[in-house]
């Protein structure tokens, strides 16, 4: 595996993801903004903060493949989250849960950045995910 992650003592725990990743690959992919969209555009899980993590994230999982990655190779995840408020934790948290098995996303998560934004480029987009990944 070209990625460690890992947490070192005396840094905030718990914490749901980790605090320090090191690649050692040659080869990055950068995942853009992924969001809850079918491949036709047609909106996934609208209004549902959770259904659209879980969507986002399995996008993001087909980019990962598409370059031969997979989350053991993901340095750094972004989430963009719309009018974020801290007690939107428990269902944005309920879709990383809900699809980490079935795309190989480990718990705790790469290191990772939650983002609050006022709104993303369309009305009905709660949630976009972004991953930087390193391959050797």
């Amino acid at each position: 595996m070209t990625v460690r992650r890992f947490t070192p003592e005396g840094m905030l725990q718990p914490t749901p993801y980790e605090h320090v990743a090191v690649g050692t690959g040659t080869r990055h992919v950068h995942v853009s903004g992924q969001i809850a969209r079918a491949a036709d555009g047609t909106p996934l899980a609208p209004g549902d903060l959770s259904g659209q993590v879980a969507h986002a994230l399995r996008g993001t999982a087909r980019g990962l493949r598409g370059a031969g990655a997979s989350f053991d190779d993901v340095l750094r995840l972004t989430f963009y989250v719309t009018d974020w408020a801290p007690e939107k934790i428990g269902p944005f948290m309920a879709g990383v849960e809900e699809v980490a098995g079935e795309i190989g996303l480990p718990l705790p998560l790469p290191p990772s950045s939650l983002i609050g934004v006022d709104h993303l480029f369309e009305p009905d987009v709660l949630v976009e995910v972004e991953a930087t990944a390193i391959l050797d």
